[in-house]
């Protein structure tokens, strides 16, 4: 019930709010009754007078309610709360949004930055991904064999899944992952799903096989050597 009481206060006021804003209540988890209280002191000044009962009659929520959001807001670093004394002298509390504008210029910095690097990840080739796997330059011997690969039909997410089994071997040569691209070829791979599926067969494969040694190990003659 309180969750449709916030909203109705959207319903009789027009707020615009950004897209971005909902990727902030994603990262910090907000409850949305919460994440619509915020939004709504947002409309204030960048610091206010807390009038728990005012908010209480704009809101249609029980002073609780008020109470207990903005003390769970305060707790998670979105909001400041402070006495100090007004014009006449008279001391009050005050809210501040301060902090919710600080994590908001922080998260739209860091969605620029992550923004930025997937644009430069996607500008690079194939051979600058390889060279990054391997972590040294690829000779032009080696591009001429990361350009046949291409021309005989390897899509780029099988040679990168190809230099992810590579470094993952503790291995940095195109031999081994010719070897790799060759064997998904021959056991007619068309996907990624279908490298997956064939490592998880061979998993099981292997961890039935460790069972079955398990089970044919003889334990009494073992302790008569001993």
């Amino acid at each position: 019930m309180k969750r449709e009481k916030l909203i109705e206060i959207f319903k009789s006021r027009s707020f615009v709010v950004p897209l971005y804003i909902f990727k902030l209540r994603e990262k910090f988890s907000l409850p949305l009754e919460e994440f619509i209280f915020l939004i709504y002191l947002s409309n204030f000044e960048e610091k206010f007078v807390f009038d728990p009962t005012k908010l209480t009659s704009e809101l249609g929520l029980s002073l609780n309610d008020v109470m207990i959001y903005t003390d769970h807001l305060v707790e998670k670093g979105f909001l400041e709360m402070a006495v100090s004394k007004n014009e006449k002298g008279i001391m009050e509390e005050y809210l501040s949004l301060r902090l919710f504008y600080e994590k908001l210029s922080q998260f739209l910095v860091e969605e620029m930055v992550n923004s930025e690097r997937i644009e430069q990840q996607e500008k690079k080739t194939i051979y600058d991904k390889i060279s990054d796997g391997f972590a040294r330059p690829i000779s032009s011997i080696e591009r001429e064999i990361i350009a046949s690969w291409v021309e005989n039909g390897f899509s780029e997410e099988f040679i990168l899944a190809a230099l992810k089994e590579t470094v993952f071997n503790g291995v940095s040569n195109l031999r081994y992952m010719d070897k790799i691209l060759h064997t998904w070829s021959k056991k007619g791979f068309k996907t990624l799903e279908d490298i997956q599926t064939d490592k998880e067969k061979h998993q099981r494969e292997q961890r039935q096989k460790e069972k079955l040694e398990l089970f044919d190990y003889d334990w009494f003659e073992d302790e008569e050597n001993e």
